[in-house]
Formats: structure tokens, C-alpha cells, sequence
């Protein structure tokens, strides 16, 4: 209703009524600003196009084409009075407007009068929609831009981005596609700052909103503009110190619009420039385009440059001209109607019957949005009613003008090879683009971000520990504030590439633990800026904060009390595990067998009657144990035999010794509690440490009933309660339990830890230092600080652990399998000799007997004798004689 009646009050102004020509001159309008650069740049290129169509009788079949250009003047009143007086007078299309502002509202125009809108310069994504179907953006819309710019932004590594932008429909909704696309990279943009619409900002207003991005912790800065007010504010940033090393700024096209028409620019804004990236509209170089740019200073009488919205406007003409074309060829016509839905306000006495339908341009529209044309700015072509490939230039401002360090298009992305050249082939996107000379003259990628300048020092908290005091020591001030944690972070601090100013600050009464989930809260509600301490990384504090890289490993682990075993009657049997005690035995029965059967021919002490030979062999092999066997081993095989076994004897000896020693010294636990699992199945209760998440663990995720939960507040109160029974076991963090083993050694720890951590220092979400300082942390990490560190802090020797068990301390079968295949093999080897000498002595002895080697003797007879020879003794040997024989050689001796 309101816009029915504006236009008629309109109407009524300007007096314009129907009557003009509609077969001679096909009209078509345009709305600029002719004091803008774009303005100015497109009303030559629009009367270019128009020149050349009509000059070409083959295009509209001998009509001319009739282009009206009209002086919005940055109005938007005067943009409206502009469309209507197009409205009424029979005109077929309208390039423009220059804004999207008057790009949502003149599209309800020409939605109800089917008169297309063709725009170059309003590229409000939002604009595209079905809901203006009418409105056709000849160039790629800011949704390409903002793409390119996350792209650039995720290229160089930055996570955060402050953006400036003025407070209008095109630059506005262009800002929330930028968030848009920059969330999907996973970054963000923390502050969006508004200037008044253009071209009204004032240099207070711009100044305001600078020096609030100044004390903001990003440095990469996103400006989306036009040309008074982004030069503006380059002049005023410069001023602010905001255009020196550290510092990044990306601009929208804009800037590279007003640099290509009017260089040389004052040295002034030059030099306020240096450094800022900027994109352009990417268009492909051909003879054409080249022929236009050589025609341009003829065109322009050398007023302006052109840039590349003269292209899209000059090939914006050509593009309605061919519509029509096909227009004419398929209807041979073009008609007008009345406007009849106003007859819905009965009772009014509003006059719109200057206004009139264009009959076919449902059908114009649907020629321009399939047509297909190689224009200045390439190939013309619609797809979702997108142009075709669009693509930018990526520049970079230096003195000597702007300086291409690559290009961005949909198809291929950030490359320094052009778009054209990679359209039709399959494309691994692998971003790059060129060298850049940053603000200051830097030649190197800005961090991107800085710590607030807002004139304090980062609050950060601290627990304000009152047990385990080696991780973090309370005090009055960083001087004074100590502990294990907080030389670590101090260390890390200190391989910042700069400098960060902070104070600690302790957190909790003093009287308990404080809680720590408390702790991270605050600093997710930025009461603190961070958080250093013992603070286990967990998914609950994860959610809300950041944490660096974790600095120490840590876990849940069940602590319970041990008692010694050594009392035990079978204690001495421990050392061996049953299989070595039963090889052990074998094998001195085994000796004892061997040396019998090699000294049993020639040595009177291992002869005699079964029962004594049968105990002589016990006697030996076991008395060798203690190396006190008495018989004299006579044969060179025995010895050789002996002198192996005793070495297996000692190694053997020695070994039990130290494992007996061992075992009767470690204290080993009698408890029925082995981990998590056999804790959790008992009714026993369970301590934990005041502030830690070990009980909302245990009761949340292990569905421990509260009731078995006690509160422990010290190591001391640790191990009163394991004594009397409050408690039979502790639920701690791993590093808390090696200080209380230090100190407290009738305990241990039962089973491996049942939770996988590390403590880390907790930051507001993403915050930039806590990566930096996770940088550092693997820093020290690798040159070993981190060792160094711990050592200082925690070089007492530990009690030994309840975790190595019986069977750990027992040595087994496998110890010692060498060992026993030696003895063995030189046993066998021994044997086999013995044997082979026998029975070649047998064998002579059969050659001497004649009885005995006649054929007639049967084998068992044979046997029988080889027996016989093998149990006689060698040679009528006596024992005393041999005696005698081992006293003479004594007596040699």
C-alpha cells in the first residue's frame, strides 16, 4: 500500500505520460552515481556499447538503441524518480543500480513491471535469490569475493579476523557470507565494526572504531568499503600507528577499482596504502580487450582509467543488445501494457496508468539468462544464475603501483597460475600464491595477532595449593609464586618470539584445594586470561577452553596399602620359578649320572656295589652345588664336564642370591584390590584428593556411588586413612601418587592407569597464545627443559612400586636356557667320546681273544661281553694304586 502510493505522488511530480515511440528506438536506462569512479568509468563504457551496437545494423535489425543515463547522486530518493521515469516511458531494461540498497528496492519495481535490472556493481549476495528474478548480477557477486578472502585468510595460517565494513545492504550482508565462509574453515571473526552508510562516515567515527580494533588481540583486518571512506580510513590508520609491521590488511575490490582510474594518487594516500592486499575481478586477456584499453583515453578524453566495472559495462550493453536481439527474432516485436493491479485500492483516486508491463520480458529475461557470448571480460555465460567461472586477481599494493601474487577462482582456488589456463582439467588444489611486501616493509607473514593493548597485564590464575606443594608453591607475587608448573610455563614464556606482560593470580581460599572445574570456568568467563597449574586436560574443561599442548603425562591409578611377605616358610623357593627348580635338579642328577658313567672304568671311588655307586651319584651331582664334592674326577672328559657344570653352578648361585635378596626386600602387596575393576566390584570406600576430578569421575563415568567417596586433602591424610581402614584404596592423578611414594612407602600402586591425560594450561577458546605456547612447550620438550625441569623438582628416589609382582621378581627357565644347552651339549659330546673310546678298545680286546671273535658267538653273546668290558675296570687299576699314583704326582708338585 505505502509503495503503491509513493509511486503515484511520483507520478504525479514529474507529469511524465505514455507516448513514446516503440518501433524506431528500443529504450534502455541506467541509474549511477556520476561523481564515483565506477560511475564515471561506466557512463563512457555504457555510451561505448551503445555506439558500437548501433553501428552494427545487424544486431536490431536496423532499431536503435536508446540508453538514458541517470544521476542518482549517492540518493537513493533520486535513484526511485530515476527507475519510475524509466517505468512510464516504455523502456525494456535498466543497467544498474550502482548500490544494492536500491537493488532490493527497485527489484520490487521491476518485478511487478517485467522489466529487467542488469547490475555490475550491486553484488549484495542476497540480491541473487528467487526472490527477484528480474535482477540480474552481470558480474560475480560478493559470495566469490568472500570466498577468495577466507580462502587468503586460511592460506596464511591467521584464525582470527576484525572486520571493518560500512553500514549498508551490499557491504553488510557481503560480511555475513564472509563469516559464513570463514566458519566453514574453522576460523572466526571475533568483532564486526560498522561506519555509518557511505559516504557519511567523519573522521571522529572512523577514528573511534580504529582505536577499538587497535585494542583488539587480531591484526588481520578485513575492509569493505567504497573510496571516500576506505581512503579515509587508511589515512587515519596510518596516524594510529596502524599500518606498521604486524599488521594485515585485505580490502575488497574497491580499492583496485579506484587505483586503476585514478593513478598516480596523491603521495599521501599512497603512502598509507603500502602493504594492503586487494582483489580484482579477474578478466582473461584477448585482442578485444586489448583493443578496448587502447581505445579508452580517445573514449575518456584521458578524465579516468578504466578499470575492470568498464569491461562488465560495456559487456553488459552487448549482452541486453543480444537479448533483444533474439527477442526480435522470435516475436518480430516488443509491447506494452497497462499496470492493472492497482485497481485492488478501490476508493482512491491514484493515477497509474503510466505505467506499463513490458509484455516480453519474462522472454528478454530468459534470453539474457541463457545467453551465451564472448565479451572484454571472456566468455558470458549463466549457470544458476551465476556468471560462468568467476575469479579474481589477488594483488598486492606496493609503491610502484599493484602487484599480482596470484589468483583465486572457484575452479582452482589460490593459485599463481591463471584461472583460464586450468578450466576443463581436474585440479588438485594446492594453494599458493606469491610473494608479499606486508605494512612496515615487511617481507615476512605477519603473526596476525598481538596481546590486548588495552594497558593491563594478563590476569593469571593460580591454585592456591595447600597439599602437593612441589607443583605449585603460594605466594604473594610472581616473584614468590614457585612450583613445579609454574617454571614450565615461565620457560615457555621465554621462547615467545615476544614479549608477554602478566601477573599471577592465586585462586582459592587456603584452607582446601580449591576446585579446579571452578578455576577453568573463570577463564572462560575471561575473569582470567589463563589459567598455569596442575590442570588435568579433560573433556569437560575442553569444552569451554583452550588448553596448550599438555607438559606431563597423567592418569587416574588405584593407590592401596602393602605389606611384606617374607615371612613366609616356602620364602626361600621364590627366587626360581618351579620349571628352573625342577631343570636345576635334573641336570645335577644329570651330572652326577655323566661323571659316573665316564669315571666308573678307572676311578675306585665310583665303584663298589650298586647301592653305594647309585648314592656316590646323588652325592656328587648335588654336592656340587656348594662346590664340595670329594671324589677325584681321574678322566680328561669328567673334567671337562665338571669344570662347565661348576661355572653353570655359580652363575646359577649368584643369581639366586640376588633375587632371594631382592625379594625379601621389596614389599609386596597382600591386597584383593588389583586395579579399577576389582575396586569398583568391592564395598570398600575410596579417597580422593579435594578439587580433583577424580570424583566426578568415578562417580559420572564409573557409577560410583557418592557414598563411597572421601574427600583427602593431603598426603598425610592419604596415608592416615589407608592405615585405619577409612579407606581401602586412593583414586589419584599419577604424578600426585609418585610424590606420595617419595614419602610413604608401605603403599603402592595397584593395576596401570585407567585414564589417559596430561595437564596442560587452560586459555580462553581460541585465543592465539595457546598455541604459540603449545609451540613452546614441544620446544622444551625436544632440548630436554622438560626433563631438566622435573629433576629439579622431583630428584628424590620414589619407593619401589606395588606393580612388579611375584612373578616379576622370580627368575624363569628362560634365564638361564644357555647355560643348561652348554652343560648339556658338552655332557653329550663327553658321552659320545666316552663311548667311541670304549668300544675301539672293545674292539682290539676282541682281536686278542680269539674265542671271543670267532664267528660263532652270537650278538647277545657279543653284547653281553661289551657290557662285561665296559663295567671292568681299565687295566687292574687298584685303588690304592691310584692313590699312590696321585700322591707321587703331589709330591712332584
Amino acid at each position: 500500500m505505502n509503495m503503491v502510493w509513493f509511486l503515484s505522488l511520483l507520478l504525479c511530480i514529474l507529469g511524465i505520460s505514455e507516448g513514446a515511440s516503440r518501433t524506431e528506438v528500443v529504450k534502455v536506462g541506467a541509474i549511477f552515481s556520476l561523481r564515483s569512479v565506477n560511475g564515471k568509468v561506466s557512463k563512457i563504457a555504457i555510451e561505448a556499447a551503445e555506439k558500437d551496437v548501433n553501428s552494427d545494423p545487424s544486431v536490431l535489425g536496423g532499431r536503435k538503441l536508446s540508453i538514458s543515463i541517470h544521476d542518482a547522486n549517492y540518493s537513493g530518493f533520486l535513484g526511485i524518480t530515476g527507475a519510475i521515469k524509466y517505468m512510464v516511458s516504455d523502456t525494456v531494461a535498466i543497467l544498474g543500480p550502482q548500490d544494492a540498497t536500491m537493488g532490493h528496492i527497485l527489484s520490487h519495481l521491476s518485478n511487478e513491471l517485467h522489466v529487467p535490472l542488469l547490475s555490475f556493481t550491486a553484488l549484495d549476495p542476497t540480491l541473487s535469490t528467487l526472490q527477484y528474478p528480474y535482477f540480474i548480477q552481470t558480474a560475480p557477486n560478493d559470495q566469490f569475493q568472500m570466498a577468495a578472502i577466507a580462502d587468503m585468510i586460511s592460506y596464511y595460517g591467521w584464525h582470527d579476523v576484525v572486520v571493518l565494513y560500512t553500514d549498508d545492504d551490499q557491504c553488510r550482508n557481503s560480511m555475513f557470507t564472509l563469516g559464513d565462509k570463514i566458519e566453514n574453515k574453522g576460523l572466526k571473526i571475533p568483532s564486526k565494526v560498522a561506519l555509518p552508510p557511505y559516504p557519511t562516515a567523519t573522521r571522529t567515527q572512523v577514528h573511534d572504531a580504529l582505536v577499538k580494533i587497535k585494542m583488539m588481540e587480531s591484526r588481520v583486518i578485513v575492509l569493505y568499503t567504497f573510496s571516500k571512506t576506505g581512503f579515509l580510513v587508511f589515512e587515519m590508520a596510518k596516524s594510529l600507528g596502524m599500518m606498521e609491521a604486524g599488521y594485515v590488511w585485505i580490502t575488497s575490490s574497491w580499492l583496485s577499482t579506484v587505483i586503476d582510474s585514478t593513478s598516480p594518487l596523491p603521495l599521501k594516500t599512497a603512502n598509507s596504502i603500502q602493504g594492503v592486499l586487494t582483489l580484482r575481478l579477474h578478466t582473461p586477456e584477448s585482442k578485444r580487450k586489448q583493443s578496448f584499453i587502447s581505445r579508452w583515453n580517445e573514449l575518456s578524453n584521458g578524465s579516468i582509467g578504466l578499470n575492470t566495472y568498464g569491461l562488465y559495462a560495456y559487456d553488459t550493453v552487448w549482452m541486453i543488445a543480444r537479448g533483444l536481439k533474439e527477442l526480435f527474432d522470435q516475436n518480430g516485436t516488443i509491447s506494452f501494457s497497462k499496470y492493472t493491479h492497482a485497481g485492488s485500492l478501490s476508493g482512491e483516486s491514484l493515477d497509474f496508468s503510466s505505467l506499463g508491463v513490458f509484455n516480453e520480458g519474462n522472454e528478454l529475461l530468459n534470453n539474457l539468462l541463457t545467453i551465451s557470448m564472448i565479451g572484454l571480460t571472456g566468455p558470458i555465460q549463466f549457470q544458476d544464475r551465476y556468471p560462468l567461472h568467476p575469479s579474481y586477481d589477488i594483488l598486492n599494493v606496493v609503491k610502484s603501483g599493484m602487484k599480482r601474487i596470484g589468483y583465486w577462482s572457484n575452479h582452482s582456488g589460490l593459485s599463481v597460475v591463471a584461472p583460464e589456463t586450468l578450466y576443463g582439467k581436474a585440479v588438485n588444489r594446492t594453494e599458493q600464491l606469491g610473494s608479499m611486501v606486508w605494512p612496515g616493509g615487511l617481507t615476512t607473514k605477519p603473526r596476525g595477532w598481538v596481546l590486548p593493548l588495552d594497558g593491563r597485564r594478563l590476569r593469571i590464575g593460580v591454585p592456591r595449593r595447600v597439599s602437593y606443594q612441589e607443583f605449585v608453591t603460594p605466594g604473594s607475587g610472581n616473584e614468590t609464586i614457585k612450583g613445579y608448573c609454574i617454571d614450565v610455563f615461565v620457560a615457555a614464556v621465554e621462547l615467545l618470539p615476544y614479549a608477554v606482560n602478566y601477573e599471577f593470580v592465586l585462586f582459592g581460599d587456603g584452607k582446601e584445594n580449591p576446585s579446579y572445574f571452578e578455576l577453568v570456568n573463570n577463564v572462560a568467563l575471561k575473569e582470567f586470561d589463563a589459567a598455569v597449574g596442575d590442570i588435568a586436560i579433560v573433556t569437560s574443561r575442553t569444552k569451554i577452553v583452550d588448553f596448550t599442548q599438555p607438559y606431563i603425562e597423567s592418569g587416574l591409578i588405584v593407590l592401596a596399602p602393602v605389606k611384606n611377605l617374607n615371612s613366609s616358610p616356602l620364602a626361600f623357593l621364590r627366587p626360581f620359578t618351579p620349571m628352573l627348580w625342577i631343570v636345576s635338579a635334573a641336570f645335577f642328577l644329570l651330572i652326577g649320572l655323566v661323571v659316573w658313567i665316564l669315571e666308573r672304568r678307572d676311578n675306585d671311588e665310583f665303584q663298589g656295589h650298586p647301592r653305594k655307586q647309585f648314592v656316590t651319584i646323588l652325592w656328587f651331582g648335588f654336592s656340587t652345588m656348594f662346590f664340595a664334592q670329594r671324589e677325584n674326577v681321574m678322566s680328561t672328559p669328567g673334567r671337562f664336564v665338571l669344570v662347565i657344570w661348576l661355572f653353570v653352578v655359580l652363575i646359577i648361585n649368584s643369581s639366586y642370591t640376588a633375587s632371594l635378596t631382592s625379594i625379601f626386600t621389596v614389599q609386596l602387596a597382600t591386597s584383593p584390590i588389583t586395579g579399577i575393576d576389582s575396586l569398583i566390584s568391592t564395598n570398600v570406600r575410596i579417597g580422593f584428593q579435594v578439587g580433583s576430578f577424580a570424583e566426578s569421575y568415578l562417580s559420572e563415568e564409573l557409577n560410583v556411588h557418592k557414598s563411597r567417596l572421601i574427600a583427602l586433602g593431603s598426603p598425610k591424610e592419604y596415608a592416615a586413612a589407608l592405615k585405619n581402614g577409612t579407606v581401602g584404596a586412593i583414586v589419584d592423578e599419577q604424578p600426585y601418587i609418585d610424590v606420595f611414594l617419595a614419602e610413604y612407602c608401605d603403599y603402592s600402586t595397584k593395576g596401570q592407569q585407567f585414564t589417559k591425560s596430561g595437564w596442560g594450561f587452560a586459555f580462553p577458546r581460541d585465543s592465539p597464545l595457546a598455541g604459540d605456547l603449545s609451540t613452546a612447550i614441544l620446544t622444551l620438550s625436544e632440548n630436554g627443559g622438560l626433563q631438566k625441569i622435573h629433576d629439579q623438582w622431583f630428584s628424590r628416589k620414589s619407593c619401589s612400586s606395588g606393580d612388579s609382582n611375584l612373578d616379576q621378581e622370580q627368575l624363569h627357565l628362560q634365564s638361564f636356557i644357555g647355560l643348561f644347552s652348554i652343560c648339556a651339549g658338552v655332557c653329550f659330546f663327553a658321552l659320545f667320546l666316552h663311548f667311541f673310546l670304549t668300544m675301539c678298545q672293545f674292539n682290539r680286546h676282541l682281536k686278542q681273544d680269539p674265542e671271543a671273535s670267532s664267528n660263532r658267538v652270537s650278538n647277545p653273546t657279543r653284547l653281553r661281553k661289551f657290557l662285561s668290558f665296559a663295567d671292568a675296570k681299565r687295566g687292574g687299576l687298584s685303588k690304592r694304586k691310584i692313590e699312590d699314583t696321585l700322591s707321587s704326582e703331589r709330591g712332584e708338585n
